[in-house]
C-alpha cells in the first residue's frame, strides 16, 4: 500500500469540501445516470459523458455526495482533458 502524499490529502480535502457544499444545497443538484457525476440542475446534458438521464432525488444526491467526498476521484472529467 502506498503512502498518502500531501497532494493526495489536499485532493481529498477539496473533494470533501465540494461534497459538503452539494449536501447543503442538494436540491440544486442531480446525479448523471450515465457516469454517476453530480451536476447542477440547470444542465440538460452531462458535461462529462454527455448523458441526458438524471436522478433528481435529493436523498440520493446527498448519499452520493457523501460517498464521492470520502474517496479519491476515479473518473476522467472534461477538465482533465484540457
Amino acid at each position: 500500500m502506498s503512502a498518502i502524499t500531501m497532494a493526495d490529502e489536499q485532493h481529498l480535502a477539496e473533494r470533501a469540501e465540494r461534497a459538503k457544499k452539494i449536501i447543503e444545497n442538494a436540491a440544486n443538484f442531480k446525479i448523471c445516470e450515465g457516469c454517476d457525476s453530480i451536476v447542477t440542475m440547470r444542465v440538460s446534458s452531462c458535461p462529462n459523458c454527455h448523458g441526458y438521464r438524471f436522478n433528481e432525488d435529493t436523498e440520493e444526491v446527498i448519499a452520493h455526495a457523501k460517498e464521492l467526498g470520502s474517496r479519491a476521484q476515479t473518473t476522467v472529467t472534461s477538465q482533465d482533458l484540457e
